[in-house]
């Protein structure tokens, strides 16, 4: 590939700006393919698309692809300009879209139109400098490249015969960054374990809680489950309970520990040990502890390597969910968040919060992959080929819930390769803000009235959690485009409305 005046694009860009030296509309490049030569650049031919698009035509895809990426480009340019929480009501959109789907093709510009009057407006700006509800969930020009590539080689890579690349790509993308968190060799592929993308953490832990559940039963009998008995704390993610609906856990036997502030909201190991030793004194089996790094609500984290070690003492699975926090990890100041990770069985993150990589992008790394594929792996007639059976290859497939999965390895490729992934500004900020009131319920309700107060501005985003039965604004902090005027804006927009509403006690 040569670049326009053989000059390569600059080097030092930002993850998101839409002027980037990467606009697509303003990139020019000779792409060879055969014996052709063509340059990006065409003059568009108004009678082109006369007769329809067609499904797949590489002119008609340049040309129609070169306006979204400026639609796309143009947003980011006016993100600011819309109200970061959508202000619409409930069912806004079927009065302003027909009621079937059009008989007729439509121009593209007819779409976007309905896209800026009727789509944007219904729109959440999670890529809003202003946005700081939840949890960081970036994007960046590198994670947009990348899946524009993947949605262009549109693979179905289930198994390594389907689409080597996909499946060689994705195992080596991983061990670069598991290498880059001093994950222990353990979970990198040239042993027993290896890495896989996941849409979301909710599939990983569910995953890893089927490999636990199938691993203890074959120990102690399969009519055992009832008497399965997993632990994590009452902060852990809500995905863990999900995954015990799935699979076939007992909700009595669930044990979500209680926290609070004395130990940051971590889950104590004390504690912990105390649940595990009344459950086996009636006659229960302990078999699996999630600890979390990075909770949602209180960004706790829980003392890996003391939990761990409980674990290992009752042969329990031991997995870290790190979806929030761990990315953070790779930077040397903060990787003693995941101190005791080589206790752990199965350890999961999420690219697609702070690695800016495009959603869905979630890593899960496992020790023992054999353990996954005992529980997942199915192999119908029509997949089976020479290199599966000889076992010379990795089988996603066997590796997850679904059959299908995206080539989502080039989008963390490209993040790492465009960017230097150490130097990445990488940052979360938790704000709580509680009223001045010994009344909880009169403080719970000034929140309330605060919380709705500031989003219904438009201005900024913000969420709530309840944490030892207060009811607290948080504001977390990790968008790209987010600078430091950003965060004090909305420090002064939460003054402005909180005194406007203690006004109106006095």
């Amino acid at each position: 590939m040569k670049y326009k005046n053989d000059n390569p694009p600059a080097t030092s860009w930002f993850p998101f700006q839409a002027n980037n030296p990467l606009h697509l509309p303003h990139f020019s490049a000779t792409i060879f393919f055969g014996r052709k030569k063509k340059k990006t650049e065409q003059s568009i031919n108004p009678q082109k698309m006369e007769s329809g698009l067609k499904p797949m035509d590489a002119e008609q895809l340049r040309e129609n692809a070169h306006k979204m990426v400026d639609f796309i480009a143009d947003y980011y340019q006016t993100i600011e300009n819309f109200p970061v929480l959508s202000q619409v009501q409930p069912g806004y959109l079927q009065e302003l879209l027909p009621d079937s789907a059009p008989t007729h093709p439509e121009p593209l510009q007819h779409i976007f139109d309905d896209i800026q009057a009727k789509i944007l407006p219904g729109v959440t700006h999670w890529q809003s400098p202003n946005f700081f509800g939840y949890y960081p969930s970036n994007s960046s020009i590198a994670g947009f490249l990348g899946e524009m590539m993947s949605a262009g080689l549109n693979v179905v890579g289930f198994s390594w015969i389907t689409s080597p690349a996909a499946t060689e790509l994705e195992m080596i993308v991983l061990d670069w960054f598991g290498k880059m968190l001093k994950l222990p060799e353990e979970f990198l592929s040239a042993g027993k374990g290896g890495g896989v993308i996941q849409g979301s953490a909710s599939e990983a832990v569910l995953v890893v809680l089927l490999a636990a559940r199938d691993k203890i039963l074959r120990r102690v009998g399969k009519n055992s489950l009832e008497k399965l008995v997993l632990y994590a704390s009452d902060q852990t993610h809500s995905a863990l309970q999900k995954a015990c609906q799935i699979g076939g856990i007992h909700p009595e036997n669930c044990r979500l520990l209680r926290t609070d502030c004395s130990t940051d909201y971590a889950l104590s190991p004390n504690v912990l040990n105390e649940a595990i030793s009344n459950d086996v004194t009636s006659g229960l089996i302990p078999f699996f502890l999630c600890a979390t790094v990075g909770t949602t609500s209180s960004t706790a984290v829980d003392p890996l390597l003391e939990l761990g070690k409980i674990a290992k003492s009752n042969e329990m699975w031991f997995h870290v969910d790190a979806a929030y926090a761990g990315s953070a990890c790779i930077c040397p100041e903060y990787r003693h968040y995941i101190d005791g990770v080589e206790e752990a069985d199965s350890f999961n993150t999420n690219a697609h919060k702070w690695f800016l990589t495009n959603f869905d992008c979630s890593v899960l790394w496992i020790k023992d992959r054999n353990a996954l594929i005992k529980v997942l792996s199915t192999n119908p007639e029509f997949l089976k080929n020479k290199a599966s059976q000889a076992n010379l290859v990795v089988d996603y497939k066997d590796w997850q819930i679904p059959l299908g999965r995206r080539f989502r390895s080039l989008k963390l490729w490209m993040v790492m390769r465009l960017y230097d992934c150490y130097s990445t500004a990488i940052f979360v900020s938790l704000f709580s803000s509680s009223a001045p009131s010994n009344d909880e319920t009169c403080a719970t309700k000034l929140n309330l009235g605060l919380l709705d107060a500031v989003n219904s501005t438009g201005k900024i985003f913000v969420s709530h959690t309840v944490l030892s039965g207060k009811y607290l604004l948080r504001l977390a902090v990790g968008a790209p485009l987010t600078e430091e005027r950003h965060v004090n804006a909305a420090w002064k927009l939460l003054q402005d409305e909180a005194s406007a509403l203690l006004a109106t006690l006095w």
